[in-house]
């Protein structure tokens, strides 16, 4: 199998910085990503995105296209290696991966691996959830991205900044939300005081928040905050958002609710490759054990951007580049002094996207009843276990995810516990009065996403 100095596992924009950081620096670089071309989820399709389309999803967006296009052009001048389409579906703790392209597998090996697999969007276990029309909030919007398709008939449900940017988008396409129905409380907003001294340091993203707020209520679209009791309901589809807000019951109907309670970092990888995880606390999730580098416990793997702790775009990108300077001094293209220096830039910036994170998180925290919902309530879409199996499994004696696997096939579906992973480990750590690091996390293995046999004897070929 080929060797590189360097394989960045995602085209977002951590992998993307750390691709070309890397490859300028002079290592051999290959980016092995899943889509069909660069940009991760925050940059769907940039490159290939029209004008109109891209001036409903923002300034921001638009930034990406120069990221993009760098890591493309840099491809096309052979100054590193992007598979696109390439499905990664093994990564081994001695710099092994192996990934598929259009049914074919291949075998590659890196000095040092960058994980840069971003974020997955929280679960949001409420009543009606597995009903037809009911997604998450970034689906819709990865639709509005890749297809140019967005509903008429949606309300936004959750909490977090993307439901505002949705609903932004939405309105700048024709079709604001019919209203949103928040769970951030007073109490919330009071925790997040406590942050705003250092979150001004991040002024720019406070300024954009209020700026989407303005354009949501200059469109007439209704918010109702402290919403709690949410239920979607519904004939076989989803018809309408029930809920209540201070002391009165509402009802919306609507054919499509886009749930969201914002995002945590995409482990698989990590996890596979056993690395050091730790519950964290004010994102409530599991993140992987990294230092100011980015750097795991395994020495030859390091992990950039929301991979590594939920922080946005722009601290994503420096994250990766940081992680570009370390893999180089790790294998000895750079000394200390030199990667020290690179990175002044990129240690200034990221500190600066952070600081307003502390604010952020304390503001939009998932409420304790989306974190481990009702009895009723379905936790495991692929199995169909519900909130309260999972509790009667506690009071048999089950003490972590893994087991649930044997006492009611929990975890045990085509997601690999992707959906079903966090609730599952907050239930167990409330119903057997533990820690959420002594209940632990699904132990996930390969191959990380459904391969074919043919796949496989593929990879004997190429080896």
């Amino acid at each position: 199998m080929s060797l590189w100095d360097v394989v960045v596992v995602g085209a977002g924009p951590a992998g993307m910085a750390a691709a070309v950081a890397a490859a300028d620096i002079g290592g051999d670089v290959m980016v092995l990503d899943e889509q069909k071309s660069p940009g991760g989820q925050i940059y769907r399709g940039v490159l290939q995105t029209s004008d109109a389309l891209a001036s409903i999803l923002g300034e921001e967006y638009r930034a990406g296209h120069t990221l993009a296009d760098t890591l493309v052009r840099e491809a096309g001048q052979g100054k590193l290696r992007y598979e696109s389409a390439a499905t990664v579906w093994r990564v081994d703790p001695d710099g092994a991966l192996a990934y598929s392209v259009a049914g074919v597998a291949h075998q590659v090996r890196a000095r040092h691996i960058i994980l840069a697999t971003g974020a997955l969007e929280r679960a949001v276990p409420v009543p009606g959830w597995t009903l037809p029309g009911a997604m998450t909030a970034g689906a819709a919007q990865i639709m509005l991205k890749s297809e140019a398709l967005v509903s008429d008939d949606a309300v936004l449900v959750g909490a977090g900044p993307l439901l505002y940017l949705v609903a932004a988008q939405m309105i700048d396409a024709g079709s604001p939300p019919r209203a949103l129905v928040e769970t951030q409380t007073l109490s919330d907003h009071l925790r997040a005081a406590g942050h705003f001294s250092s979150a001004i340091k991040g002024w720019r993203a406070l300024a954009k928040g209020l700026g989407l707020l303005a354009r949501i209520r200059r469109a007439g679209v209704k918010r109702h905050t402290a919403c709690t009791d949410i239920r979607l309901e519904g004939n076989g589809r989803v018809e309408a958002v029930t809920f209540r807000s201070g002391s009165r019951n509402h009802t919306i109907a609507c054919s499509l609710a886009l749930l969201h309670q914002g995002v945590v970092p995409n482990t698989q990888i990590s996890r596979a490759l056993r690395l050091d995880h730790r519950w964290d606390a004010a994102q409530f999730c599991f993140r992987p054990v990294v230092d100011p580098w980015g750097q795991s416990s395994n020495p030859a793997v390091s992990i950039a951007g929301d991979g590594a702790g939920i922080g946005g775009a722009k601290a994503a990108e420096s994250a990766g580049i940081l992680a570009a300077l370390n893999a180089a001094s790790r294998i000895g293209m750079l000394d200390t002094a030199e990667r020290d220096q690179l990175a002044a830039d990129a240690r200034r910036d990221l500190e600066s996207h952070l600081a307003v994170r502390p604010f952020l998180d304390a503001l939009y925290a998932p409420p304790d009843w989306v974190r481990r919902p009702g009895d009723e309530v379905v936790i495991c879409r692929c199995e169909e276990v519900t909130a309260g199996n999972i509790r009667h499994y506690a009071r048999l004696g089950c003490v972590g995810p893994n087991q649930t696997k044997a006492f009611g096939r929990c975890g045990m579906g085509p997601c690999q516990g992707r959906i079903c992973g966090l609730p599952v480990t907050e239930i167990l750590a409330e119903a057997n009065d533990m820690p959420q690091d002594d209940v632990g996390a699904y132990r996930i293995r390969a191959p990380l996403k459904p391969i074919t046999l043919g796949e496989l004897a593929s990879l004997d070929e190429d080896a």
